[in-house]
């Protein structure tokens, strides 16, 4: 592999942007891609480095690509050149594997607040390998080391730059946290959560929905956020909240394992 294409690797990693990576596996017939053929290929399906093959397979690489940015998945894509019916759109000769590989950007978590729920959370973020983001006017970097950006002059929350990859939890626990929620449903953010009592959440809720927020939207914040693991001192409402924040990035059930699970315990 060439120098450039690590080159172009790492220049994308330090954008932290999304892109797929294409990778020519195995060939039969009369193709022009030789195994270990690569390349890149950016949130939009174009081509940025490298080639793995002419007109017959560059539109397949495209699509199977763009799915894998949308689901994270790996992808091993046979494309026939001989079948201009059932394959990629033009008889060019042979068959090709192609191993298409997504990388995408970590994951935000932007904790809104500070204290010692916030404090965990950021460790616990941190480790789980989120870039993590702190606003709140009390922040310090004493107090959060780990965090990539602290953010300590935004009484507006104008600096709350939310995106579709950001975990949102508000832990601020005072009359603005409907504001940052608000801002964090305008992101499209992936989560949004919320610490705070029952009675604090419905309060929460009434201001925004005075504030023009429909009910249906209002689904999407967990309030109170967490999983309900009955702990009741901050790290452990820190480890319920980051344990909801995972089983919604990875789509588990937030049940017990042993739920179900194929293997019993052996009996006397």
């Amino acid at each position: 592999m060439s120098t450039e294409f690590f080159e172009k690797l790492n220049e994308l990693n330090r954008q932290e942007v999304s892109f797929a990576v294409a990778t020519v596996i195995k060939i039969t017939g009369s193709v022009s891609a030789k195994p270990g053929a690569k390349s890149i290929l950016n949130a939009q399906g174009e081509t940025v480095f490298g080639w793995v093959g002419g007109g017959c397979a560059e539109g397949a690489v495209r699509e199977a690509a763009l799915e894998c940015l949308k689901d994270g998945q790996t992808r091993i894509v046979l494309l026939d050149l001989d079948d201009e019916v059932l394959g990629v759109g033009m008889p060019c000769g042979g068959t090709m594997e192609v191993y298409i590989e997504a990388f995408r950007p970590r994951p935000e978590l932007l904790i809104v607040g500070h204290g010692r729920i916030a404090e965990m959370l950021a460790e616990l973020g941190h480790t789980l390998h989120f870039s993590v983001t702190v606003n709140d006017a009390g922040a310090t970097r004493e107090s959060f080391p780990h965090a990539e950006r602290l953010v300590t002059s935004d009484p507006d929350y104008s600096q709350l730059e939310v995106s579709p990859n950001s975990y949102v939890v508000v832990v601020t626990q005072h009359k603005g946290d409907q504001h940052s929620i608000k801002k964090a449903l305008e992101g499209n953010s992936a989560y949004i959560g919320l610490v705070a009592s029952a009675k604090r959440s419905r309060l929460v809720f009434e201001y925004l929905l005075d504030e023009g927020v429909n009910a249906e939207a209002l689904q999407r914040v967990h309030a109170p956020c967490g999983l309900d693991l009955g702990g009741t001192t901050p790290e452990e409402i820190a480890l319920s909240v980051i344990s909801e924040i995972v089983q919604r990035r990875r789509g588990g059930s937030g049940g017990s394992l042993m739920v179900n699970k194929a293997v019993q315990a052996p009996t006397c």
